[in-house]
């Protein structure tokens, strides 16, 4: 039987990174001894003190519904968390939780877009923005980044690529994949820009604790103007190690709040109760543990930028954040390695997997098909027997 299924949804690409992570994990039950660089999560445990809060919510039966947009106690740690770390200040009212920051910026662009507006999303890209933004009957105007400029915006092709139909910026800082981090006066120009074309700025977050060079600033900080035209989006799933507890949270104009907020109410109601008051005691207990992770990431990422450097046919710049590396292959492209030919980062993607039990995510997954995404959020001992594995295929 032919289904005649929605056609805005089978336009919907699926998530390579996650198809990787998959096979990866499927070969490793299969007995095969992969090196997975495919992980966009840390490789540590939630800290004890968080863990042990949800366990409290669950014995006091903190387990119903909550508010959709979120219990008191974690919009109030929101609020003083943004003030203190990024000079924001919003009120409970601008705040809404949502299942994960992943949730937050579907709500977000479900909130603004109407079908045809434009959204201006920079490549290399997390692989859902794009995918966001057509779900929202959006449009993605894709602008390419340079390397050389470490994969930032430039303002004067962010300036040709805006048009009438432009409803929005996607501003990624620290980035995914690239470890991209705007400084002060990349942001400053950018809002500039957005305020003078009433253009949205959507300043997904989520990596801010993870930074090796440099400071995070949050571009709403700098004045009324852009921050009343700024979504903030942020969680706990990066800095905190909680990926799979699913939270993450907005911070927006009290108008857009709340056309988030009936969106979510709707699609999924309020987010996992426990996982809320685990969250509360995640940003106002102890920090120490996410400064400790934040050192060792620092420590891997050293090693591999060195490691890759030094490998024939592969080169990379350091990131300044997150725990991602994005290596050049360009110099790969059009040889035959091994006995099979590399056109593509996906041939490449597949040379380390086949010959080398190394996976990896091919650039194309992040529209630059020049180079392949490794991430370091995994053991040292796995960073340097992964690495070697690929340089002794290389060497073939």
């Amino acid at each position: 039987m032919k289904y005649n299924l929605s056609k805005k949804a089978l336009g919907i690409s699926p998530s390579l990174t996650l198809e990787i992570t998959a096979k990866a994990q499927e070969l490793k039950r299969q007995g095969v001894d992969i090196i997975g660089f495919g992980a966009g999560e840390p490789d540590y445990n939630t800290p004890e003190n968080i863990s042990c809060e949800a366990i409290k919510a669950i014995k006091e039966g903190q387990t119903r519904y909550t508010a959709t947009s979120g219990i008191p106690e974690l919009k109030a740690a929101i609020c003083r968390k943004l003030l203190e770390d990024n000079s924001l200040s919003y009120e409970p009212k601008n705040i809404l939780v949502s299942n994960g920051a992943k949730h937050s910026l579907f709500n977000a662009f479900s909130a603004i877009l109407n079908p045809g507006d434009e959204v201006i999303v920079p490549v290399p890209y997390w692989v859902s923005y794009p995918e966001f933004v057509k779900l929202a009957d959006g449009v993605p105007v894709f602008l390419e980044t340079k390397e050389s400029n470490g994969f930032k915006y430039d303002i004067e092709e962010l300036k040709k690529a805006i048009t009438p139909k432009t409803k929005a910026i996607i501003l990624n800082s620290p980035s995914n994949p690239t470890g991209a981090v705007y400084d002060a006066e990349d942001l400053a120009a950018i809002a500039k820009l957005a305020v003078e074309k009433g253009i949205f700025v959507v300043s997904d977050e989520i990596y801010e604790k993870l930074i090796y060079e440099g400071e995070h600033r949050s571009i709403a900080s700098f004045g009324d103007d852009i921050k009343d035209l700024t979504i903030v989006i942020n969680g706990m799933s990066k800095a905190y190690a909680m990926t799979g507890w699913r939270i993450g949270y907005a911070a927006a104009h009290e108008d857009i709040i709340k056309v988030m907020t009936n969106v979510q109410s709707h699609a999924t109601s309020n987010p996992n109760s426990i996982a809320q008051y685990a969250s509360v005691e995640a940003l106002n207990g102890s920090q120490d543990e996410i400064e400790k992770m934040r050192q060792s990431f620092e420590q891997r990422r050293n090693y591999m930028v060195e490691k890759i450097n030094s490998i024939e046919g592969l080169s990379c710049i350091a990131p300044k954040g997150a725990f991602y590396i994005m290596a050049n292959i360009s110099a790969l492209k059009g040889k035959t390695v091994d006995g099979m030919k590399l056109e593509t980062s996906l041939d490449v993607a597949a040379l380390f997997l086949e010959k080398a039990n190394v996976a990896i995510v091919p650039g194309v997954a992040f529209g630059a098909d020049d180079f392949i995404r490794l991430s370091y959020a995994t053991s040292l001992e796995n960073i340097e027997e992964g690495l070697k594995r690929i340089e002794v295929v290389l060497k073939k």
